[in-house]
């Protein structure tokens, strides 16, 4: 099903009129509304659950604080920072890693090829646990790294030592996310969904009995945030392997194939997301070095703790979108792709503004679901109107990052957050904060600036973009990403399992590659990715 050819004869169903293939032109306001109910299903068929999944797992940090928050302000603060700064550089890296495998998943999955989806999640699993080694170091050595980073050193000194106690997270995560997209690919979802509010209550229940019943304190919730985020990794690999077995046909050694080009595109993906999820996070760090930083670094948290929830709404948008871009395109539909773009960017900002009203009436009272201290509650109080902005400007942000992941565009959004957030916000910021001498909410200002500056320019970068030549270019990527595009489905299959099938097949496998490892050098030569 390609491109024009689709378009003009949509076919239909007997449930509200679903649309198989390319949308067909909007000729009035009735076929706008009727493709916006069909397109406002397709997406939220997959955010709902995706979002579902993010929260709960979203949810095993926050739960966190609010079980430490408890304990006193000065493990409030360590645990926050711990988690804002040391976790989620991790986090970012590695969700934006894995979030190359949305967009080879996603396409791959549009142009029909499903049996490739279990070799590029195995070749995610790699680089990721690869990654994860790397990033190690960053949690042993915290306390030196937060102490140069200028945190108190008492709270940096209790930050590093929870950094240690929760490394065993860090590599749940490379097993999670690849999970993640490939479910997320051919939008079965709701497992995902289901598993993680089954493993959220389970970490609830550990937190009580770690802290509480055996009374292990801090070591208690770093034990309870690692065995939780196990559980739901396991769970979603025991899922892919017995019930995914259309995309799941077992080990391969193609995993270990053009492991290059997958890197390249993984590392634009990570520098993408983690210049975005790294600046907030820079906020709660320079909050440290003002006055009472204690107070100071506990109220941002709060405000960011808050923030991260609605985020993980608009991750799992960011996803949904991600997803139908890159099955649209994939399959040789514009005219869907643009439609779908529309759809969720106006969707996003409805949502983005009842939230900025929820907060604005709830300003005096949501930091008591945090911490008991009143002093620090009213600092939660003054900060509400710019944590009532940011969620409308973080409304739109990450559904247009979620385009630009289905688009294949990561390297282009790269270079246009490095100027918008850390060359124009975050200078910004710090100018205001400390030289204009208006602290967290000068700070917060600047950076909300960089915010306003980058989704401005990604909007008319969308605006602009030429979709029928975006679907054009889809398969060719396709091609050169998977990097085997030239073996048929018989022979990647042939391969599975690492001999299962006996040792001819393993000399097929090897004999394939060499007869076409000129032709595939020649055809990822010509063409511009």
């Amino acid at each position: 099903m390609n491109g024009e050819g689709a378009s003009e004869v949509p076919l239909l169903n007997g449930h509200g009129g679903e649309i198989y293939g390319e949308y067909p032109p909007v000729r009035g306001v009735s076929d706008a509304w009727r493709l916006f109910r069909i397109e406002s299903w397709r997406l939220w068929s997959i955010a709902v659950p995706i979002g579902c999944s993010l929260l709960c797992l979203y949810g095993l940090n926050s739960v966190t604080q609010i079980f430490v928050g408890h304990i006193g302000n000065l493990e409030l603060s360590a645990v926050a920072i711990s988690l804002s700064v040391i976790n989620n550089f991790a986090f970012g890296f590695l969700l934006g890693m894995g979030s190359a495998l949305e967009t080879l998943c996603g396409q791959a999955y549009g142009a029909g090829q499903v049996y490739m989806l279990g070799v590029y999640m195995q070749r995610s699993w790699i680089i990721l646990i690869v990654t994860c080694i790397v990033l190690s170091p960053v949690y042993i050595f915290a306390t030196p790294i937060l102490k140069g980073l200028g945190q108190e050193a008492d709270i940096a000194e209790v930050a590093g030592y929870f950094s240690i106690r929760i490394i065993p997270q860090l590599f749940s995560l490379a097993i999670n996310f690849p999970s993640q997209k490939f479910l997320q690919a051919q939008s079965k979802v709701w497992a995902m969904a289901w598993i993680g509010i089954f493993f959220l209550g389970v970490h609830v229940l550990l937190l009580w009995v770690f802290i509480y019943v055996c009374g292990w304190g801090m070591d208690g919730a770093a034990a309870a945030f690692g065995i939780s985020s196990w559980l739901i990794a396991i769970a979603q690999v025991i899922y892919i392997v017995v019930w995914c077995k259309e995309g799941w046909t077992g080990l391969s050694w193609l995993a270990f194939k053009e492991m290059w080009a997958f890197v390249r595109l993984s590392i634009a993906s990570a520098v993408m997301l983690c210049l975005e999820v790294w600046y907030m996070m820079t906020l709660v760090i320079l909050t440290g070095h003002l006055d009472d930083a204690e107070i100071a670094v506990g109220s941002i948290s709060i405000c960011m703790n808050i923030n991260g929830w609605e985020a993980m709404i608009f991750i799992g948008l960011n996803a949904a979108i991600s997803v139908r871009v890159a099955n649209e395109l994939g399959a040789g539909h514009p005219r869907a792709t643009k439609f779908s773009v529309i759809n969720v960017v106006l969707t996003s900002l409805v949502i983005g503004l009842v939230f900025m009203a929820v907060i604005l009436i709830t300003k005096d009272y949501f930091a008591v679901i945090f911490t008991s201290s009143k002093e620090l509650q009213r600092a939660v109080t003054k900060l509400a109107g710019l944590l009532a902005i940011t969620m409308v400007l973080n409304s739109i942000q990450p559904v247009i990052s979620g385009v630009a992941i289905g688009g294949g565009w990561q390297a282009l959004v790269a270079y246009i957050n490095l100027g918008c957030y850390y060359i124009f916000g975050l200078p910004l910021g710090f100018l205001l904060g400390y030289y204009v001498r208006l602290g967290a909410q000068g700070i917060w200002v600047g950076m909300l600036c960089g915010t306003a500056l980058q989704t401005i320019i990604l909007l008319g970068i969308i605006w602009k973009r030429n979709w029928t030549k975006e679907a054009a270019q889809a398969s060719e990527r396709v091609k050169v990403w998977a990097g085997s595009a030239t073996l048929d489905e018989e022979t990647i299959k042939a391969t599975i399992g690492f001999g299962l099938e006996g040792e001819e097949a393993l000399l097929f496998f090897f004999v394939a590659i060499s007869l076409r490892s000129c032709g595939e050098k020649a055809e990822a030569a010509s063409v511009n990715v």
